[in-house]
């Protein structure tokens, strides 16, 4: 399963503010990137999670944002990775979507 088309555009109209986004597909899902800077990825199953590390990934979890995180084959522990889930709020509200995104721009 990949990123549909309609989702690449749902994600690209909600960044639409912080000027030209480019994408990548890979692995079934797809890289956003702004001025070649990645700071968010899209899962197959339309997730989209922004690049947070240091004082910004506290940040999004005070903001009761949930990191990423997948099974190892034969990993008892799930491995955690750099990228949070957006505010519920965010999700259909341009204006503050792309006031994350330039958030976590910010601390890359």
């Amino acid at each position: 399963m990949s990123v549909s088309t309609e989702a690449v555009e749902t994600a690209r109209d909600l960044f639409a503010g912080l000027g030209p986004i480019t994408t990548r597909r890979m692995m079934g899902g797809l890289c956003l990137y702004h001025q070649g800077q990645i700071f968010a990825i899209m899962m197959a199953d339309g997730g989209l999670f922004l690049k947070a590390e240091g004082d910004f990934a506290a940040e999004m979890a005070a903001a009761g944002c949930t990191q990423w995180s997948y099974r190892h084959k034969g990993r008892a522990a799930p491995t955690r990775m750099g990228y949070w889930t957006l505010p519920d709020a965010a999700l259909d509200d341009p204006d503050l979507a792309c006031d994350w995104a330039r958030r976590a721009l910010a601390h890359l």
